[in-house]
């Protein structure tokens, strides 16, 4: 037997009562009819955001799990490229420590300017007897031939 025809049936019955009930009553129904009803769909309502309540409780537990897990990848990411700056930053600073070393040591081997110390005086002027007679200059002896210079093998 399904429950059908017996609806139908009930609520038939139910009409004619309420045709045949006095006017009293049938405004007793109505109101208790409206209580009744407000109370499902308050009911329904509250069922159905205890559900929407659990369902977003759910979804804010594995969003901040997502959210650690990233942020600690992050992190570690982070880290990672610093210590390669690091790296880099220090091998930076020793190349120029070192470019900085061989700049100064090749202005210390530079000639320094000249002192007043320096500059000549009157007596290391040459004079004519400082300069170079006839007896002084080379003789065509004394010019190396080249049998005397030396092989790069011998």
């Amino acid at each position: 037997m399904s429950t059908g025809p017996v609806k139908k049936t009930v609520g038939k019955l139910a009409k004619k009562a309420v045709e045949k009930a006095p006017d009293e009553w049938k405004e007793k129904a109505k109101k208790e009819a409206q209580k009744q009803s407000a109370k499902k769909i308050e009911e329904k309502v509250q069922s159905k955001a205890a559900q929407a309540s659990e369902k977003l409780s759910e979804k804010k537990d594995e969003n901040s799990q997502k959210v650690h897990s990233k942020a600690e990848k992050a992190k570690d990411k982070t880290q990672q490229a610093l210590l390669a700056l690091k790296d880099k930053l220090g091998n930076l600073k020793e190349a120029g420590e070192e470019f900085q070393s061989k700049v100064s040591s090749s202005n210390n081997h530079q000639a320094k300017v000249k002192g007043m110390k320096d500059i000549k005086g009157i007596s290391n002027i040459k004079s004519a007897t400082h300069i170079k007679g006839p007896a002084d200059v080379k003789k065509t002896s004394d010019i190396k031939s080249s049998n005397d210079i030396k092989k790069v093998g011998s």
